[in-house]
């Protein structure tokens, strides 16, 4: 049963901008830690950015840092990627995921293995 729902992923070319959007019908995550993983072909899944559940504490892999914008909307049940200036080296799958255990700590939220809830996917696909 599919918990969370991505879109917003495309095709865009270098030094562009999407937005991609994360929702959960049918299921509140409003206090869960709710997280983007990427995953390129032939790579493992590799934790972007993470926002908590109060929306007060955000953290990012450092090479994304200055280009994209994790934020939720807790009366919509969503959470947002503002990704800019993106790169070839962006393009993946790029996955949603909430954590409902309320721990923060930095090893903790990079591992996918400690998130319960996972989204479909969405390609995003930046050409050079």
């Amino acid at each position: 049963q599919v918990q969370l729902v991505e879109s917003g992923g495309g095709l865009v070319q270098a030094g562009g901008s999407l937005r991609l959007s994360c929702a959960a019908p049918g299921r509140t995550f409003s206090t869960s830690t709710l997280g983007w993983f990427r995953q390129a072909p032939g790579k493992e899944r590799e934790f972007v950015a993470v926002i908590s559940g109060s929306g007060d504490s955000t953290y990012y892999l450092d090479s994304v840092k200055g280009r994209f914008t994790v934020s939720r909307d807790k009366a919509k049940n969503t959470v947002y990627l503002q990704m800019n200036d993106l790169k070839p080296e962006d393009t993946a799958v790029y996955y949603c995921a909430a954590d409902t255990h309320g721990i923060w700590g930095r090893t903790y939220l990079r591992n996918p293995r400690e998130y319960d809830y996972w989204g479909q996917g969405t390609q995003v696909t930046v050409s050079s």
